[in-house]
């Protein structure tokens, strides 16, 4: 009995060393990466691996400690391993796309993304799945087979974005004047980048009204409120150009017909 209970005190022993060996290491080889200027994505996935592997060592050694035959221990655990891993194949494929985002790096933390249907700015990418501020402040959780397998875009990557604006002229209106009035709005903004294009065209003839599209390139930081900003300006210059702005509306026709005779009997 006092052998036994030496053998479970060291046993314990050897997953409090081992808990702690684990998260030193961990967040130790997280600084090193981090020092090397790794990606913090990457740096994060691999501390917490290497976390999880000294641990399962550490299990397996208090185990042996207590006269438990590790052998048949790994055999039993590859056995439960299998079955697991059929019944959680969502997560298991959540973990394979973690390894591949990590391994891609199709977005990094800081980024602004649409993936998995949320849109937001990446906080951290873990092993199974990654988490989002969305632009009103609440956090999402999208795992990350969702996210491998469907659209990823990544509006923080490139530093110019391109800005589309649909304005809406009634039909009467000079289209040489509104074309020349926008132009001149656009081409006043500060913020527009001007080694690009402006396009300003007709887009459409609509139902009521004559839709004119303006496109033009401002950086990332800039596209929102550049955005509001044009679009405020576009509305006054037209007033002030006494430009109208069209309205759902329906004409009625009344054409004038005949009496209808009555009937002689009556």
């Amino acid at each position: 009995m006092l052998s036994y209970a030496v053998n479970v005190a060291a046993a314990i022993a050897i997953l409090f060393v081992g808990f702690i060996v684990a998260r030193v290491v961990s967040n130790g080889l997280n600084k090193v990466l981090r020092a090397r200027s790794i990606d913090q994505t990457v740096a994060d996935f691999l501390s917490v691996l290497l976390r999880y592997v000294i641990i399962a060592f550490t299990v397996i050694a208090a185990l042996s400690r207590v006269g438990v035959q590790t052998a048949s221990v790994i055999a039993v655990l590859g056995a439960v391993g299998l079955a697991v891993g059929l019944a959680l194949q969502g997560s298991l494929s959540n973990f394979a796309a973690g390894v591949l985002l990590v391994t891609l790096r199709p977005f990094r933390v800081g980024e602004f993304v649409d993936i998995g249907g949320a849109s937001g700015t990446v906080l951290s990418v873990q092993i199974f799945s990654t988490t989002l501020r969305t632009s009103d402040g609440n956090m999402v959780v999208v795992p990350n087979g969702s996210i491998i397998s469907g659209k990823i875009t990544n509006y923080s990557r490139e530093p110019l974005s391109r800005s589309q604006f649909i304005i809406g002229v009634s039909y009467d209106s000079d289209i040489d004047e509104v074309f020349s009035v926008l132009r001149k709005v656009v081409e006043a903004e500060s913020r527009v980048v001007k080694d690009k294009p402006v396009v300003v065209a007709l887009n459409e003839m609509g139902a009521s009204s004559l839709n004119v599209v303006v496109r033009c390139w401002t950086t990332y930081n800039d596209q929102t409120q550049t955005y509001w900003d044009l679009m405020a300006a576009f509305k006054r210059a037209l007033d002030a150009n006494k430009i109208g702005l069209p309205y759902p509306q329906m004409d009625v026709h009344l054409y004038n017909q005949a009496p209808v005779k009555a009937d002689a009997a009556e």
